[in-house]
């Protein structure tokens, strides 16, 4: 069976503690090389791993012709000009949400993208690959909740540190830009639409110049959605799909744990069900999809204008928030 040859760019905590991992599990994946800026934490770092080339740079990596894909988990201001030195070398990328710091570097991504029409690249929202959120859309699809109404998304944890890349304003940190992302994705990929219009309410962290609480009401044609992310509160996240004729709970909706089953939740007012989905690793899931899309040349399952689409109400939250007022997205 194919496999393709991954490089990737940082040791950063969620490549080597997940994601790597994880794709390394993968039947389309083997991860052949790791860089950092510094060449021993990279060498450390593949050893523990048991990756065998590591780089001091990721330029070198890039230069590596035995590299088919990189996955980039660079802070949010590196991801556009890391994904870009990534195509010019001739590599498909796999890069973290958010896939830039405002939807005009996103828009330049995928302008940049048209010069290199052999190349994919997608933004890894992992959450969207786990099967429960396929569960959850063949129950939509079969009405079996009736006509959506509304979605709820809750998502937190708590991070008072000042040395987290998430608690620097000036290279993309931040409640909304980092987990609020997730809730703006979740509510556009059930209604499958964009909202029409948003009203943002941030919170500012004084110290770290951050959003630690960020509130949001998005309005779509046939609903809304409302959602709450923070970075100073309780760790939890939750979903609620309301539908005219039940809903659905969803118990983690986004960072699924690979090693216990993960419950969902369907009731109509009189009965309810509890279903305990399979165990399974959304990063090893979200990593052959990407990669059978290079083995194959098909489409990527999430395109960079969904990427587009969802900065574009991040960046309306933001601008709601500042002036007070609905924004609406044309």
């Amino acid at each position: 069976m194919k496999k393709v040859r991954w490089g990737i760019l940082s040791t950063a905590k969620i490549a080597t503690e997940k994601v790597i991992p994880a794709m390394q599990e993968g039947k389309h994946c083997t991860v052949k090389a790791i860089a950092s800026r510094k060449l021993e934490k990279a060498v450390k770092t593949a050893k523990r791993l048991n990756i065998e080339k590591a780089y001091g740079s990721y330029e070198e990596l890039l230069n590596d012709s035995e590299i088919d894909a990189v996955y980039i988990p660079l802070p949010n201001h590196l991801h556009v000009p890391w994904t870009i030195k990534a195509m010019y070398a001739g590599k498909h990328v796999l890069c973290e949400k958010p896939i830039g710091l405002n939807a005009i570097q996103a828009k330049n991504l995928l302008d940049a993208t048209k010069n290199f029409p052999k190349l994919k690249v997608m933004e890894a929202f992992m959450y969207r690959h786990h099967p429960q959120w396929e569960w959850v859309k063949r129950r939509i699809k079969e009405g079996k909740i009736g006509k959506i109404l509304s979605v709820q998304a809750f998502f937190s944890y708590y991070n008072t540190d000042p040395n987290d890349i998430r608690n620097n304003s000036d290279i993309g940190g931040g409640g909304l830009m980092d987990i609020g992302c997730y809730c703006i994705s979740l509510s556009r990929f059930i209604f499958n639409s964009n909202p029409i219009r948003v009203c943002g309410s941030m919170e500012k962290d004084s110290h770290f110049n951050i959003d630690h609480l960020t509130n949001g009401i998005l309005k779509f044609p046939s609903g809304s959605s409302v959602f709450t992310c923070s970075t100073q509160m309780i760790p939890y996240q939750r979903a609620k799909i309301f539908g005219s004729k039940g809903w659905i709970e969803i118990e983690i909706p986004f960072t699924v744990p690979p090693n216990r089953p993960c419950k969902v939740w369907i009731g109509n007012g009189i009965d309810e069900k509890e279903i305990k989905m399979e165990i399974c690793n959304q990063y090893t899931i979200q990593g052959d999809l990407f990669s059978k899309s290079i083995i194959e040349d098909k489409d990527v399952p999430t395109p960079l204008e969904d990427a587009i689409e969802n900065m574009q109400v991040i960046d309306a939250i933001t601008l709601s928030s500042k002036s007070e007022k609905w924004i609406e997205i044309k």
